[in-house]
Order: structure tokens, then C-alpha cells, then sequence
């Protein structure tokens, strides 16, 4: 390893890795480089391992190694040259992450990746944690489709188990006619099934919470999310409800971190109902699109408590310092947002606005690819809302 006895000690509470250790991240995408930017800055250095040259965290860490992620000799490699791992993506081989932990340290640990990348697990133990998830049924044929279907009448969602994201590997089956298709399509993945009852929702929240080795646990204010084609297109802090509403999806999200003993950070991503339930809906073991906000927003981001965390030094503070509006940058935004940048500041920014750019170093611009986001901050998140809507930066939505 790189660090010596000046790097790494032995707390009551668990190991700390101190400034100018090196941290290992399993993966290469705009998650790792901005774990890696903030680490960077409080002394941490870099090796990340990722299949893709010079992949955005790549770009700004110590090393890249480019290996597939099954590599073991890379995974090998990764490990001589950490003093501790981390992960920027949940679908990483739970058996290589298992190898690196014979052969360094990787506080997160296999459990935690065993169960959050398969959704029939991590509901279980969601519900475990005595938090309510939307009803469920483990789906084996068309047969048994079309009867739990009935059941919980339509539409209703059918998901694989594991693999999918930002709306892939899943089908809203809105008639009993779409059945024997949503059955046909979702089975050539070779995986589980999971049908779930459609919740009718009011809105879509996230909470991102962090848990050190030494057990101390804190959650960053609950995100409004509105989606676009499931891909999440804005984030709202403060979330537009109640403030017992937004208390209680972070009770909730320190709970499930708590339950699930997760070291780093755990995104939850949750439904409200009209009537004010609050249904969880996945789990993220990692930083997350809808965190973006704290980078500018709040007294911590949520790479820098995500360092804080793995390497066990003290939690820094969730609070929110002011109104923010995240926006994606995807493909089809990349060439308005550039347009808009070299404007002059005067026909930039509307009064008490400041919108803050991050683009992640991706080569192409491919539509609806995550290209970068744009934190709007202002005096409330209407005025940010007004902003983004007059900028014309996110027209193309489609």
C-alpha cells in the first residue's frame, strides 16, 4: 500500500485513513471524477479502474488502470496501490469486489452491492428496516404474470432484478393484453422478475444519507425529483411539501442506513402519496445524480462526505445554505448550455441567480447521455424554476 503509519491508524471506532492516503475507486465515470475532485482537495490522491481510456474520473485522478471490471489482475493492482476502495456505480462484479477485500480495504464490503443490485433482495431488506415498499411479487412465467397482474390491476411495472437503470430493464404494462410481450421482452435478460403495483404518486423524493465506521449517521435535505423519459431531469431543494414531509424521508433514509450497516453513502429514492405515505423505491449504496445539488448548495457536498465517510473521519454538516435547482446536462443540452456560457454576464443570470457548471469530460455528446449539471441557486426555487425555463438551456427535452 501506499500509506505508512503516518497515513493510516487504528481507532477505537474502526481504521482512519488520513489526508494523503490513496483511495481506489471501481470505476471510471463523472460519479468517481467528482469523488475524486473532492478528495483531491483534502489531500487524498487517485487510482481508479475503469475499461474505458481516459474515462472522466481518469481524467483527473493519479492512475488510471483500463481493464474490464472482471480483471482480476487489475483488480489486483488496484488494490497494492489503495488504502481504500470505493465503488462509483452499484452493477460492479460482487466477486471481485469480494477479492479486493482479501486484498485491501473496502469498508462498503460485498454485502451491501449483493444486495442492492438485485431488486427482489433489496426490497426485502427495505422492509427489514420497517420501511414500506410498494407491493411486490416475484414473477417466474406469463402465466403467474398475468394472475399477479390482475391482482394489482393496471398499469402495474414489471422490472428485471438486476441491471437496469434510467428506465432500461423495465416495462409499465398498462393493459392485460401488453402481458405476454412485457413477459417475452424482459426474460431474454436471463434474470428474476418483479412485478410491482403501480403508486399513484404526488412526488418523486430522494434523500441521501452517510454512515462512518464509527456509526455516526447524517442526511443531506430531501430532493424533489421530476424525471424525463426516466432520466432524472431536475432536482428541487427544498422539496416543494410539508417540512414533516421532508423530516420523515430522512428519518426513513438514516433508518435504511443504519439497518443495512452502510459505511459511505446509501441514495433513497422514495414515492409520496397524496395522502402524505412515503414508499421507497430503490436504493443507490453510493453518490448519486440527485445529490448533485450540495456541491454548491450545502455546508458539504456529498462526494466530500462520501470521502469523509470510507476514510472514517467526522461527518461534515448537512445544512442547506441555500435554495437550489439541479438541472441534467444531457446530449441534446450540451450545445445550448456552451452557447449560453459565452454569452455576456448581463444576459447570463436574472437578478439574485448564480448557476454553477459541471461538465464531466465525456467525449461525445450522445443524446440523453448524463453530459454534465447545472446547480441553480437563488433566493427560492421558483426563481431558479423561472430561470431555467427563460434560459432555454433544457427546450430540447426530448
Amino acid at each position: 500500500m501506499n500509506g505508512n503509519s503516518n497515513d493510516l491508524m487504528k481507532a477505537s471506532e474502526g481504521k482512519v485513513i488520513r489526508p494523503g492516503g490513496t483511495i481506489g475507486v471501481l470505476g471510471g465515470g463523472q460519479l468517481g471524477r467528482m469523488l475524486a475532485l473532492a478528495g483531491r482537495a483534502m489531500g487524498y490522491r487517485f487510482v481508479t479502474l475503469d475499461p474505458t481510456p481516459d474515462a472522466p474520473c481518469g481524467q483527473v485522478a493519479d492512475q488510471q488502470i483500463v481493464a474490464p471490471y472482471h480483471d482480476v489482475a487489475a483488480a489486483k493492482q488496484l488494490a497494492e496501490q489503495s488504502d481504500v476502495i470505493t465503488y462509483e456505480f452499484e452493477n460492479v462484479d460482487a466477486d471481485v469486489t469480494t477479492l479486493l477485500m482479501e486484498q485491501s480495504y473496502v469498508p462498503q464490503g460485498s454485502k451491501l452491492l449483493y444486495t442492492t443490485q438485485h431488486r427482489l433482495r433489496e426490497k426485502r431488506a427495505i422492509e427489514a428496516a420497517g420501511v414500506k415498499v410498494a407491493p411486490y411479487a416475484e414473477i417466474t412465467s406469463a402465466a403467474q404474470l398475468r394472475t399477479e397482474a390482475e391482482r394489482f390491476g393496471t398499469p402495474c411495472v414489471l422490472k428485471t432484478a438486476t441491471g437496469g437503470y434510467d428506465g432500461k430493464g423495465q416495462w409499465v404494462i398498462r393493459s392485460l393484453d401488453e402481458v405476454e410481450a412485457a413477459y417475452a421482452e424482459l426474460s431474454r435478460a436471463k434474470t428474476e422478475l418483479v412485478l410491482e403495483q403501480f403508486i399513484h404518486f404526488e412526488k418523486e423524493l430522494s434523500v441521501i444519507a452517510a454512515r462512518s465506521p464509527r456509526g455516526e449517521v447524517k442526511a443531506f435535505p430531501a430532493a424533489e425529483n421530476i424525471h424525463v423519459n426516466n432520466i432524472l431531469h431536475l432536482s428541487i431543494v427544498p422539496a416543494r411539501t410539508a417540512a414533516s414531509i421532508q423530516q420523515e424521508a430522512e428519518r426513513l433514509a438514516m433508518r435504511i442506513a443504519e439497518s443495512l450497516d452502510i459505511i459511505g453513502l446509501i441514495a433513497v429514492e422514495m414515492f409520496l402519496t397524496a395522502d402524505g405515505e412515503l414508499f421507497v423505491n430503490e436504493l443507490a449504496p453510493r453518490p448519486h445524480n440527485s445529490g448533485h445539488y450540495t456541491m454548491e448548495a450545502c455546508k458539504t457536498s456529498q462526494f466530500e462526505q462520501h470521502v469523509r465517510a470510507i476514510c472514517n473521519l467526522p461527518l461534515g454538516s448537512t445544512e442547506l445554505m441555500t435554495p437550489v435547482v439541479m438541472g441534467n446536462i444531457l446530449g441534446q443540452h450540451v450545445e445550448p448550455l456552451l452557447d449560453w456560457m459565452v454569452k455576456p454576464e448581463s444576459e447570463q443570470m436574472a437578478p439574485g441567480v448564480t448557476a454553477k457548471v459541471h461538465l464531466y469530460g465525456k467525449q461525445e455528446a450522445k443524446h440523453n447521455r448524463k453530459m454534465g449539471h447545472v446547480n441553480v441557486l437563488a433566493e427560492s426555487v421558483d426563481a431558479a424554476m423561472q430561470w431555467i425555463e427563460a434560459s432555454n438551456i433544457w427546450e430540447a427535452k426530448e
